[in-house]
């Protein structure tokens, strides 16, 4: 669907000329997301790190070598999936974003949901399902379980960062990802029947 890629092509353009909030003056460039547009699953962060800002490409750090081996475990790469964040640009030395900055980056992220039409959105740590999920949430009480909110289905997982700072979390994650990959499965027979 050329259009489709057309689209989300435009909107990653806007986001990269962005410059709604005070991100925009230290970022070195915007991180709007990456992987496939046809995507029956996206991963959505906090927001861009270093590594990040430097590729214009979200989770190629660490974590996203983590979040690769997760995707891995249960038969998708990246190339099958959408990974972007609540923010489009790095907070300066790794902190978290505001409120304000959420705000006025959410619009973009709601347009990359509404082009893509995933599936499942899997939101990756506390703030990314503070923000897309319940704001009262505690994700060591919720990880692994569906919300749906509208037309959207959610799952709160851990972020992958957070796996690599407590090796305990490594098999929860694992875990949450496996009974991803049965949810998937479950839905594509569903599809296909």
């Amino acid at each position: 669907m050329p259009e489709l890629e057309e689209k989300i092509t435009a909107l990653h353009n806007t986001i990269k000329e962005c410059k709604l909030c005070p991100l925009s003056r230290s970022r070195t460039q915007t991180v709007p997301g990456d992987g496939s547009v046809h995507a029956r699953i996206m991963f959505v962060g906090e927001g861009p790190g270093a590594q990040e800002d430097r590729e214009g490409r979200p989770f190629v750090g660490a974590a996203g070598k983590f979040l690769n081996e997760l995707l891995s475990s249960i038969s998708l790469s990246r190339g099958d999936v959408f990974i972007t964040n609540v923010v489009k640009c790095r907070p300066p030395g790794n902190r978290d974003p505001n409120d304000e900055e959420k705000t006025l980056c959410l619009p973009y992220l709601r347009k990359q949901v509404a082009l893509i039409s995933p599936l499942l959105i899997c939101t990756l740590g506390n703030h990314a399902m503070r923000t897309l999920i319940d704001k009262d949430l505690f994700i060591s009480q919720v990880h692994g379980k569906r919300y749906v909110k509208g037309r959207f289905t959610f799952t709160a997982l851990y972020h992958p960062a957070a796996a690599l700072y407590n090796q305990s979390l490594r098999a929860t994650l694992l875990e949450d990802f496996l009974h991803l990959g049965e949810y998937i499965k479950k839905h594509e027979q569903i599809l296909h029947s």
